[in-house]
Formats: C-alpha cells, structure tokens, sequence
C-alpha cells in the first residue's frame, strides 16, 4: 500500500518536479556560461555551437510529429521565424550573455525575471493589451509591474552591506566583471527589451504557423546561420571558434540539449497539464538557486541590495503572474458564454480568443491569439436523406 500511495503521489506531483527540473537546468546554464565567458570564450561562437546541438535534438520531433508543417512554409511565415531569430537570440541571447559577462548571474538573472513586464508594458503602449485598471486584476497587474521596476533600481542602485556565504576566492576575473558593471546594465536592459519584442512578433507567427516543433527547428537553424555571419564580422580568429574536450564544449552541449530542447519539452508538456501560466510561477526560483550556488562555489557576494532587490521583484512577478492568470480564466469563461449564447452563422467563419504558449523558456510567456472555428457541415447522408425526403414531400402531394 505504501508503494502505492507513493506512485499515486509521484505521478500528481510530476508537472512539479518537472518545473523544479526547469529551473535546476536554468541555474546550471547561469553557472556554466559565467565561468566560460568569464574566461575569454567568444559569445556567438557560443551561441552558433549552442544552436547547433539544440537544431539535432528538436530535429526528430519536428520530423516525426510535424513533418507536413514544413511543407507551409511559405515567404511570409519564413520572414517572420527569421525576426524571431534575429531579435530573440541574435539581440535578447547575445546581449544577454554579454551583459553575463560583465555582470554576475545572480544580477543577469534579475532581468530575465524583469521580460514579462517588459512584454506587458510593449503590449500596453502599441494597444496589443489594455490596461483594465477598473477590474481588481489589472490594479493587481499595475502593482506587480512596479514592484519589479522598484527592485531592479533597487538592484542597480543600492548595494548596503556586502557578505559572503563561501570561503572560496571569487574567480579571477571577478574584479575585471564589477568595473564593467555599467556597461554589463546596458546590455542586459537592451536584452529585456529585445525579449519584449520577441514574444510580440511570436504572437504574430503562432497565427500564421502554430505548429511549436517545427517552428524551433526553423528558428535554430536560421539562428545558427545568423550566429556564424555575425561572429565572423566581429571576430575572425580561429581560436575564438576553436573547440576542445574542456567545460567550454560541456556547456555547449548543455545548453543545447537540456537548456534549450529538454526545457521547451517540459514547458510545452507542463502548459498543456496545467495551462499557460503555470511554468513562469516557478521563474523567480532560478534566481534563488542562482543566487545561492554563486554564492557557494564562485565565491560571490551577496549585499543587502540584491536581497531587497530580489524580493520585491519576486513579490511584484507572483502578483502579476497572479492577476495576468484570473484575468485569462474570465475571459475564457467569457468568451465560452458568447460561444454558447450567439446563433451559428452562416457566413464562414468566427473567431474565439484563446491564450496559448509561445516558444522557448522561458519562459512560457503568453499572448492572445484568434482562432478561426469553421461552421458545421453536413456529411453527405445528412444531404442525400435531406434529398430523399424532400422527393417523398413532392410525391405525396402529387
């Protein structure tokens, strides 16, 4: 019985283990890119090596589950898989790592939890999204926004009392990491504002392509090519390309096979167990273990700032994630009583608002999208007895 009763316990709480798995492979990846770029490996050659691994490994499921997808790949929805490569690894990743370069991971991270705001924010200003301020969840929505904000600047701008939890020196390039820590803010904030733009041209594409396996091939080998064009315009030398059996190859493959395929595939299976909201409730953990093993194993030191900083971010994401998920069930709901309530109409089509996931990570950010639901159609024995029975009506009067 006890056996039982743990497998029953297992099997509920597998979604959770699989999101706590989601963010240990984040932390890792944090971990493991520091001390790489930390230590003089060139970014996009990183990042083309990176793509690589992830375009073999998602390669089999578009292959299997989405093989006729790649057959409506047309101009259109190839222009828009290639912005969302362009902005969304090329800008958001490359400027992300360089900002992780200068910076710490801990601090990197913080903005990463800063992209949905971002997003929400980008939403608001071009009318993707309205505010709703007269409903409970947009006031919430508002607070939690600026909670976010107020600890970023929290983060940048106060430090307080610095301690450590680990008697190891910090790695040696760790001076060199704070003087540029300006530089390492700029790119960071240009990187969250380039995922803003990411998940709004995804939008876009998931109404013209929704098909999620194929779509991240696509979009891998396109950042790869992009990858390669660029780093060879910055950086020719073959030693910045030049791979060896060290933890530079390691967290290539890492980042390409669990951070990127494995991730996308327990997201996606997560969004469709629990719902679109459910995978960035666990966001704000990252930073935790983040924060900790940097700490422990890299020497890092943590400042009453940072502690502050984190967690009025974590308070004002929960808030907004929060509010953002009662505000999709209503409308949901809503939009399921117009369905019920409205006559069929004749004229094609309708449309139903939905959320559905958007790619990668990550994250699993959100946005709406319409879904076209054709109108029923007769099969062809509710024709010909509709034919039949109208012939026995004619024969009867005459």
């Amino acid at each position: 019985m006890k056996m039982e009763e743990i497998k029953k316990r297992l099997k509920r709480s597998n979604v959770l283990i699989g999101m706590l798995t989601v963010q240990a492979i984040a932390t890792g990846l944090q971990l493991l890119s520091k001390v790489i770029l930390s230590k003089g490996t060139f970014v996009f050659a990183l990042m083309a090596y990176r793509h690589v691994v992830a375009t073999l490994c998602i390669a089999p499921f578009a292959f299997i589950w989405e093989r006729d997808s790649l057959k409506k790949v047309t101009w259109s929805v190839f222009f828009w898989l290639f912005m969302i490569a362009l902005t969304g690894i090329i800008m958001a990743m490359g400027l992300f790592y360089y900002g992780l370069r200068d910076t710490t991971a801990t601090y990197a991270t913080n903005f990463l939890n800063l992209i949905p705001i971002v997003t929400f924010i980008f939403s608001t200003v071009l009318r993707v999204e309205k505010l709703r301020l007269k409903t409970k969840a947009g006031k919430v929505k508002l607070i939690g926004a600026m909670l976010c904000l107020a600890g970023a600047l929290t983060i940048t701008l106060y430090k307080g009392k610095v301690f450590y939890i680990s008697h190891h020196n910090k790695h040696e390039n760790s001076s060199k990491d704070h003087t540029n820590m300006i530089r390492g803010t700029i790119f960071l904030i240009c990187s969250c504002m380039s995922y803003g733009c990411w998940f709004l041209i995804q939008a876009k594409v998931s109404k013209v392509f929704p098909y999620k396996y194929s779509s991240t091939f696509i979009i891998c080998v396109i950042a790869t090519i992009q990858s390669v064009i660029v780093g060879v315009c910055i950086d020719r030398r073959k030693a910045s390309w030049k791979l060896g059996l060290n933890l530079q190859l390691l967290t290539i493959f890492y980042s390409g096979a669990l951070a990127t395929a494995a991730t996308f595939c327990l997201i996606s299976w997560a969004v469709t167990r629990r719902g679109p909201t459910y995978p960035s409730m666990f966001n704000p953990l990252s930073l935790i273990f983040i924060a900790i093993t940097e700490a422990a194993f890299l020497g890092e030191e943590i400042s009453i700032g940072s502690l502050i900083g984190m967690f009025l971010i974590i308070v004002g994401l929960y808030s907004f994630l929060r509010a953002k998920s009662k505000e999709l069930t209503v409308r949901i709901e809503s939009d399921a009583v117009d369905a019920e309530a409205s006559p069929p109409q004749n004229e094609g089509m309708h449309s139903i608002n939905m959320e559905i996931p958007i790619l990668a990570r990550e994250s699993a950010k959100i946005q709406s999208i319409a879904v076209e639901v054709p109108t029923p159609i007769q099969t062809q024995e509710e024709k010909e007895s509709n034919v039949s029975s109208k012939i026995n009506k004619l024969t009867e009067k005459h």
